[in-house]
Formats: C-alpha cells, structure tokens, sequence
C-alpha cells in the first residue's frame, strides 16, 4: 500500500479546510479526531459506504486536516491540529467549540 499525500503546511489554504468543514459528516469526523489521540477509518464511518467515507477521508487530507497513516491494514487518522493552529491561530478552537 503506498503512503498518503499530506500537504506541507505553508500548503494549506484557507478555503480548502473551511470547504473540508463544511459537510457535517467531515466535522463530525473532525470532532471525534479533536477527542481521541487517534482512530481507524473504520471507528469514524458512522456505518457509511466505504466509498463515501474513503471520500471525506481524501477531502480532509487534501486540507490538511488529517494525517493518515497505515498500519497493518489499518489506516489510522489523527487530527493535525498543531499544523492547523500554526497556520491559522484559533481557527479549530473556534469551529469545535460550536
């Protein structure tokens, strides 16, 4: 299995993670992120299609809000909130604590 693509930081724009969190099924994956250390792609599904939730999954990275990594044949997901608030300060703060 080959790695994920993960934006650098001076990558990440604005818009690209506000669009990210715009979905509810993508914050809610968000907010569970924000609460655990980490998590499999199978614990965020909510009993979704594995296409739907393989989707929101490469949304999310492509913002850069998530940092996906295999392990075994798992793939675990963390939040990349020190990225998120070195980029844009009190962003993440604000939009969980709706």
């Amino acid at each position: 299995m080959r790695p994920y693509k993960h934006p650098a930081v001076s990558e990440l724009a604005l818009e690209r993670v506000l669009y990210a969190l715009s979905d509810s099924i993508r914050l809610d994956i968000v907010r569970h992120l924000a609460r655990v250390e980490a998590a499999t792609c199978g614990e965020l599904d909510g009993g979704r299609p594995k296409s739907t939730v393989s989707h929101h999954f490469k949304v999310l990275r492509e913002a850069g809000l998530v940092l996906t990594e295999t392990t075994g044949t798992s793939h675990m997901n963390t939040l990349r909130r020190a990225d998120i608030d070195s980029r844009f300060p009190g962003l993440l703060t604000a939009i969980l604590a709706q």
